[in-house]
């Protein structure tokens, strides 16, 4: 889906070339190069410098009229020498009237974003971007940044499945696609940055942040997040963004998603094994095989050293040990939290300075902590070589970016291809791969709609589409009860009744998690019984909504939850309604893995949507009516208890081995997922049964649909080292294909076993492949495989 980009008569506009500089000239009176960064450095003023290093975000408010409009005479007054960044211009912040506003470590945060029409948002960009470029000494373009973990967050762009979904996929193909509409959706604007894939490895539930991943696995995060980075930024050999493409930031370097308690922000207690094992091999892959753009550190620290000051994290690894030539961006307000909540530093200065010198090169949201140093850098305690290389950091990803060469946007174009038909229909694909079917006993699934006369539809999932965190408003949403009672009209009655709310407020942005009155849920759940008495069949959804599981910001904005159970009184509406004896099905709609342990029993069929997006309600009516089976697969481990957390997959030969009065096993496995068809998958067979240590080889399965309908399976291998010098996991997947099959149809499916599936970090934390038996298992899920041998010589 490639957009023409029409060039925008504005004018006048100043040459677009790197050395528009007032002076024209080097300080041996040459001119300068158009394409020479350094020399543009050279000519820039300390200001000037530090105003690349910087950001506008809630300062917007100083060059917005009260109406949002655009004011040149408050942007020359306030930012003279302009801004290396600025954020999210299709949202609230500066206007007077939409933006509600509350206090976050003494800055402010709007709590809702829907403002600009795409047209509205391009027409701002193009504004700032003019003045940028003529009123400035030397008229370098802003870079606009936007979000876009599940699609562009701007009103009425498309809403895919929430990451952790995508994840549910199996999928890379589908996500590069995905990707790649967010993208032009974004570009289409204006805006060349997105602060997106977040690539952090997700081992505890109870983290309200679980949603915007792509899983617990290391290997799974890292092709998906290879495939993320190329939606974004193309695949062009030169490492250019094409004119429909943004530039990408991995988030959030790293541990992240291994939090204290389950806590955001919260120290990750990780050794360096680990994170070599773990937590930095998305990144890794994303540098390296995709060439993200940017990187953001994380709020967290590791081993005492916060993530915006850990200079072996960002200098030595990213960029010494990988080989990263971008820049790395702040997290929002991070920077100032080295001082205000790590407690590192004794001023605003001192942690500009700490950050800087570890390696970040941008500020975010706004230019603080940097700004602060002049004073250092004036007395000569800061040495001026560090500012200069950040800047030319910056400048050339602009240059990258196609920032210098194409920085305006066409209104109605934006118009036009926000949240079109093929965009739509990209959703509705990625919903439909995205749920899991986790139980269907008897084959209550699928529905056979003929035999059904009135049909119960149920649950505080059932009348509203939950989106999940980084959000907007989309053209349109359908949810389960519309897309039900559209599937069915005609052939079968549809009654409706809400049985509990969750929450009063149902919010992403405002602090409190207002919590329904439990004495009206109580009446709801008594209206919900009496509406499904005389009916066939009762389709429950439950699970959760934008306030009970999300990012977490401060003391008094949480989204980490101590439990992993069902919140509310969604126990005592699943109880009351299963003692009608009507057949229940459920459709969980969660961000986050839930323990239905309490619940299971009552349903005949569990259909584990996550957050399906924008066309959830579509999704799960093809899915419970068979017009699409279902092949999604899990992309964690779902424990019963919050007890058994951490629960990954991949755990060493001495964890698992079980309590005294619960069982150990998982309620869902990793890489779990059922059909509505079967399918055989034979015994794994190599190429070669033995190899020398740097040699591959390949494993072949042949995978057959033995049943009466098509599907999709995900074939999965993984591999074992039976003996090594450091304690290995169990098994790690090094593999997966997703396969389409007609009823009869078989394939042979091969996965190539490198050098590198099968290294790991000796006890002198170097890679290595260390000769031995390994085994090759290849199945449809982390418990359900068959084992071949594989020595290595």
């Amino acid at each position: 889906m490639i957009f023409s980009r029409l060039k925008i008569a504005i004018a006048p506009i100043a040459v677009l070339a790197l050395a528009a500089c007032s002076s024209g000239d080097t300080a041996d009176g040459q001119p300068v190069p158009a394409d020479d960064i350094s020399a543009l450095v050279a000519e820039m003023t300390l200001d000037e410098k530090l105003a690349q290093l910087t950001c506008i975000w809630m300062d917007k408010s100083k060059f917005l009229e009260r109406d949002g409009s655009f004011s040149p005479e408050k942007m020359a007054a306030e930012f003279p020498h302009g801004a290396g960044c600025i954020a999210r211009p299709q949202d609230t912040v500066g206007m007077e009237g939409p933006a509600e506003r509350e206090d976050v470590n003494d800055s402010t945060v709007v709590r809702k974003l829907s403002a600009r029409t795409p047209g509205e948002s391009a027409e701002l960009a193009n504004a700032i971007q003019t003045w940028m470029i003529n009123e400035t000494r030397l008229g370098i373009p802003t870079l606009f940044h936007e979000e876009g973990l599940h699609g562009f967050q701007g009103r009425y762009a498309t809403s895919f499945p929430q990451a952790i979904g995508l994840a549910a996929t199996f999928d890379t193909d589908l996500v590069e696609d995905v990707y790649s509409v967010t993208a032009q959706e974004i570009r289409v604007r204006g805006v060349h940055h997105v602060l997106s894939p977040v690539v952090d490895v997700a081992i505890d539930p109870r983290w309200g942040r679980i949603e915007e991943t792509f899983g617990e696995d290391p290997y799974l995060v890292s092709r998906l997040s290879v495939a993320a980075v190329q939606g974004f930024q193309g695949r062009e050999a030169d490492g250019s963004i094409p004119d429909d493409r943004v530039l990408s930031t991995l988030k959030h370097m790293t541990g992240h998603g291994q939090p204290e308690s389950g806590m955001n922000v919260g120290p990750a207690q990780l050794p360096e094994r680990v994170l070599r094992e773990v937590f930095f091999p998305p990144f890794e892959a994303a540098v390296q095989e995709a060439n993200a753009a940017s990187v953001m550190a994380s709020y967290n620290e590791i081993d005492g050293i916060p993530s915006h000051a850990n200079a072996w994290l960002l200098n030595d690894v990213l960029r010494g040990e990988w080989g990263f030539d971008g820049v790395v961006v702040a997290d929002y307000f991070a920077i100032n939290e080295l001082e205000r909540r790590h407690r590192i530093v004794g001023s605003l200065s001192e942690a500009g300075a700490l950050a800087l010198s570890s390696g970040v090169d941008m500020e975010l949201p706004d230019g603080v902590a940097f700004h602060e140093m002049r004073d250092l850098i004036e007395a000569g305690e800061l040495d001026i070589a560090l500012i200069d290389q950040a800047v030319e950091r910056v400048l050339r990803l602009k240059q990258r970016g196609g920032v210098f060469d194409d920085p305006f946007a066409d209104p109605q174009e934006a118009e036009q291809l926000t949240g079109n038909a093929e965009a739509r229909a990209l959703a509705l694909e990625a919903a439909h791969k995205a749920a899991v079917l986790v139980k269907n006993e008897g084959g209550a699934l699928p529905l056979d709609a003929s035999q059904l006369n009135r049909v119960a539809v149920i649950g505080p999932n059932s009348d509203i589409t939950v989106l999940g965190g980084y959000s907007d408003e989309p053209r349109q949403t359908i949810s389960v009860l519309e897309g039900l009672s559209t599937a069915l009209a005609g052939e079968v009655d549809i009654v409706h009744a809400k049985g509990v709310e969750l929450t009063n407020n149902r919010s992403w942005w405002d602090d409190e998690v207002d919590l329904a009155d439990p004495d009206r849920n109580q009446a709801l759940i008594a209206q919900a019984v009496a509406a499904a008495e005389g009916t066939d069949l009762i389709i429950l959804a439950i699970g959760g909504d934008e306030s009970t599981s999300r990012e977490a910001w401060s003391e008094t904005h949480m989204g980490d939850r101590d439990e992993i159970t069902l919140i509310g009184e969604q126990v005592e509406l699943v109880e009351a309604l299963s003692k009608t004896g009507i057949p229940m099905v459920a459709v969980i709609i969660s961000g986050r893995p839930l323990s239905l342990e309490n619940v299971e029993d009552h349903f005949s069929a569990i259909l584990y949507g996550w957050l399906l997006g924008q066309e959830t309600g579509t999704a799960v009516a093809d899915l419970l009516l068979g017009n699409v089976s279902p092949s999604g697969k899990m992309p964690v481990t779902v424990p019963r208890t919050v007890g058994q957390i951490p629960s990954f997959y991949y755990h060493k030969p001495t964890a698992r081995r079980g309590y005294a009065f619960q069982d150990a096993s998982p309620l869902y496995a990793f890489g779990f997922g059922l059909s509505y068809t079967g399918f055989n998958i034979s015994e794994p067979v190599l190429e070669a049964g033995e190899i020398a240590v740097d040699e591959s080889t390949r494993v072949s399965v042949t995978i057959t649909n033995t049943g009466a309908r098509a599907g999709d399976e995900v074939v999965q291998m993984y591999i074992r080292d039976r003996i090594s010098s450091v304690t290995r996991p169990v098994l790690e997947l090094k593999g997966f294909q997703r396969v389409s099959l007609a009823p009869g149809e078989s394939e042979t499916v091969s996965f190539e076993i490198t050098p590198q599936s099968l290294q790991f970090f000796d006890r002198n934390m170097q890679r290595v492949v260390e000769p031995g038996e390994f085994d090759i298992m290849v199945g449809n899920s982390s418990t359900t495989h068959t084992t071949t041998t594989l020595v290595v010589k």
